[in-house]
């Protein structure tokens, strides 16, 4: 059996309420502190963008050091990250403007972590170097081997307003890779700053809520963010039939 703990949209630095960023920070250490003192088993605690609010330097420091765990942390970009910094703080590697693409071979399955981000803008995209890595990289891997997908940006209408506008674009191509690797079991993002499950290209697409606030449906009648609701997280469990169950936990204050 395969754990994993899946939460997005940190968005360290964010000022929300004249708090400059605190109440961010607050929530994600909330969140680390449930996740470490699980008795476990645990494999890997995976983040699906928008780690930094503004993408600075300063904003990948504190993300470093607010995701530490005594588990891995498995990360990918999001609209609010910026590749550069990105990849010299929490890479440690030379600051290009690439996509941040990473393979992570866990006991059991491969998670590939894509980068759907396109800078300078919120919408998303899979540009053709990162289809053409993830096309490779499935193709190497044992037929018989489950992987997981996951990015920043859903590439479905959410039926969430605030969302769907800058959700992930050109997803037939997305789709036609995926096609020819069926060891993929199911897709995982976050970008909505809500709980969501449904299906793309006849896999499990399952969308993480957002650590920092929640995004409701019309039918709540609240704004469009709103932040009294506390922070949510996912455990993704793949049994050894290759079956991925999820299981969504609220985070309560200490």
């Amino acid at each position: 059996m395969l754990t994993i703990v899946h939460f997005s949209d940190i968005h360290l630095g964010q000022d929300h309420h004249g708090d400059a960023g605190e109440r961010a920070r607050r929530r994600t250490e909330q969140v680390m502190a449930y996740v470490d003192a699980l008795p476990g088993p645990v494999d890997a605690v995976l983040v699906t963008g928008d780690l930094a609010d503004n993408g600075v330097p300063a904003e990948y420091r504190e993300v470093a050091k607010a995701l530490t765990s005594r588990y891995p942390v498995l990360l990918c970009p999001g609209n609010h990250d910026t590749r550069e910094p990105y990849r010299e703080v929490l890479l440690g590697e030379e600051p290009s403007g690439g996509p941040v693409n990473r393979l992570h071979a866990l006991a059991g399955a491969d998670v590939l972590m894509l980068d759907s981000s396109i800078p300078g803008r919120h919408d998303g995209l899979l540009d053709e170097e990162t289809l053409g890595w993830l096309d490779r990289t499935l193709a190497e891997g044992p037929a018989d081997r489950p992987a997981l997908v996951a990015f920043h940006h859903p590439p479905v209408t959410l039926h969430l307003p605030y969302v769907d506008p800058i959700r992930q674009f050109g997803e037939e191509r997305l789709a036609e890779v995926l096609g020819r690797h069926p060891r993929v079991r199911a897709l995982l993002c976050g970008h909505a700053h809500t709980a969501a499950a449904t299906v793309f290209a006849g896999l499990p697409l399952l969308v993480a809520p957002g650590v920092v606030s929640t995004v409701p449906l019309p039918c709540e009648g609240r704004a469009e963010i709103i932040f009294d609701q506390p922070p949510v997280i996912a455990f993704h469990l793949l049994d050894d039939d290759g079956r991925l169950t999820t299981h969504y936990r609220v985070v309560a204050p200490a």
